[in-house]
């Protein structure tokens, strides 16, 4: 039996259901970004992102959702090389206020969350990048190539895209561009070979893309022709190939995501094109 998985209504939050009575609820988000927008004066961040609010945003939708467990999908924090000593108590301490709820907390490693582990309270189980299965989804964040166990897995989880969609602005959002998910619905693709290989071909017929969970975070706008550098991989080897739609956090279906084969051709180009020129 599948784990049901499904979106937390008007939240950037997965719920992967359990399907026995020795797993968990288990809640999935992507990129907290924790410090992003902070300065000197104020550390936990701007009020909208602060460290607090993420944390009282996450409790709350867990609650909700009647989560057991959380896990992070990487970037969990934003400066990408080392925690600077200002964010360390801010990095414990959101983790700690997941913790206090009895929560099982882990946490995939991200890009950004470079030397973050020693200042992680214990009890919070790390998992490296190349990810997590949990019941029968795997779990990633998105900038490195997943293990074959995740690679296996028939469902698929992600972040690290940052994925949005460019609507015309309002004077409440004058850029008019808006977190949403991908869904990418996809045949699972047989090995060429039938020798060994390091990485096999990915067997989810389903992939998710996380939206960032922090609201300030950068969104990649996913109705634009050219995707941010750097994160082509995601779409040359998952979205595009299958059918990928796009929602909003309220599930607004915002169809079908007809410019990704050619993003992915334009990446494979980029990446085929000599250097120095």
């Amino acid at each position: 039996m599948e784990s049901p998985l499904h979106p937390v209504p008007d939240a950037p939050a997965l719920v992967i259901e359990p399907v026995g009575r020795s797993e968990e609820r288990t809640l999935v988000v992507a990129d907290v970004h924790l410090g992003l927008g902070s300065t000197t004066e104020r550390s936990l961040g701007p009020p909208e992102a602060s460290a607090d609010r993420l944390a009282e945003d996450l409790v709350g939708i867990a609650r909700s959702a009647r989560a057991e467990a959380v896990v992070v999908a990487g970037d969990a924090k934003h400066p990408i090389v080392g925690t600077p000593p200002a964010l360390r108590p801010v990095v414990f301490d959101f983790f700690a206020e997941l913790l206090r709820e009895g929560l099982t907390v882990e946490l995939v490693l991200g890009n950004h969350d470079v030397g973050i582990v020693r200042h992680l309270p214990r009890e919070v189980r790390v998992h490296p990048a190349t990810g997590v299965v949990r019941g029968d989804v795997g779990i990633f964040h998105g900038h490195r190539w997943p293990s074959n166990k995740v690679l296996r897995a028939p469902r698929l989880v992600a972040g690290h895209l940052h994925p949005g969609f460019r609507l015309a602005p309002t004077a409440d959002d004058p850029a008019g561009k808006r977190r949403c998910w991908v869904r990418v619905e996809r045949v699972p693709v047989a090995p060429k070979t039938a020798r060994r290989r390091r990485h096999i071909e990915p067997q989810a017929r389903e992939i998710v893309i996380l939206p960032a969970f922090n609201p300030i975070a950068g969104t990649e706008a996913l109705n634009r022709e050219r995707p941010a550098r750097g994160r082509s991989f995601l779409y040359r080897r998952f979205l595009s190939q299958g059918v990928a739609r796009a929602y909003l956090l309220d599930g607004t279906d915002l169809g079908v995501l007809t410019n990704l084969s050619e993003t992915a051709r334009r990446s494979r180009a980029a990446d085929r094109a000599p250097s120095g020129r």
